[in-house]
């Protein structure tokens, strides 16, 4: 099995560049916004902490291609970095502290490039959570002050915690019907949003997660994350891994029954 390690401690020294880029710019009353093609924010503190990490990585991993958000894909090869520089740009020019850089490294296996490496780095939260794989998942604030993260080993949907992110993108999918049923299965829901969720479940405060559309650089680092803590992640069409263009996440015990509401096959 390849060791990974390596590109993990690479991975937090990415991270700890694009934190103070990213907090140097939280709350600042001149921070710049446009609006993309897609009708969504991007900052002018996105651009530079993905062009901090790329720079970066050009010097230490030159062969590696990069996939970032904001800049598209850079160079070929079977091993290809996968960038969010912030993930919850919207909670971040608003001054809700609920956003993160995301950070994955992925290798070209099956057709499709995997996740061996993620990590989510949620600053103005302090938190920090981390992968790599067959190594496990872990939180904290270094690679040597870290604990080991589990999911949880709730195995009923009366007792589980649902985490989302809104109701808007299930209706216009045409998923609304099941999404509003499980809420109803379950014992608790909060729609906390973006990467927060997962980690959640990664470290079994939240059972199940799910998201109706998403991005590869949203979804490759938190993928790993979970999976190495023992959970499941997939797509809505039960496809392993983050390539479906949408996520349902769980304790691996709820899964089965989380994809049914949401396909509506129960």
């Amino acid at each position: 099995m390849a060791d990974y390690l390596d590109d993990l401690r690479l991975a937090h020294v990415l991270a700890d560049a694009a934190d103070a880029a990213t907090m140097a710019r939280f709350k600042a009353l001149d921070l710049k916004v446009e609006t993309k093609p897609d009708m969504t924010p991007v900052s002018e503190a996105d651009k530079a902490a993905e062009e901090l990490i790329r720079g970066q990585l050009q010097r230490a991993r030159p062969r590696d291609a990069v996939l970032g958000e904001e800049y598209g894909v850079q160079g070929t090869g079977p091993r290809r970095w996968v960038v969010d520089p912030i993930d919850g740009t919207k909670n971040y020019v608003r001054g809700v502290p609920v956003w993160a850089t995301l950070i994955a490294l992925t290798e070209a296996d099956g057709g499709a490039f995997q996740p061996v490496v993620g990590l989510v780095s949620a600053p103005a939260l302090g938190r920090r959570w981390w992968a790599a794989k067959g190594h496990g998942a872990f939180t904290g604030r270094s690679l040597s002050q870290a604990s080991r993260l589990r999911v949880s080993g709730v195995s009923r949907l009366a007792d589980a915690s649902f985490a989302y992110s809104s109701l808007g993108g299930w209706e216009e999918r045409g998923r609304l019907n099941g999404f509003l049923d499980l809420t109803r299965k379950v014992w608790r829901t909060r729609a906390y949003g973006d990467f927060w969720p997962y980690m959640m479940v990664a470290e079994g405060s939240v059972d199940l997660c799910a998201e109706p559309e998403l991005s590869l650089w949203d979804m490759a680092a938190t993928a790993i994350v979970v999976t190495e803590a023992g959970g499941s992640f997939t797509g809505l069409d039960g496809r392993p891994g983050p390539h479906s263009g949408n996520a349902a996440a769980s304790n691996g015990l709820l899964h089965d029954e989380l994809l049914d509401h949401l396909n509506e096959r129960y």
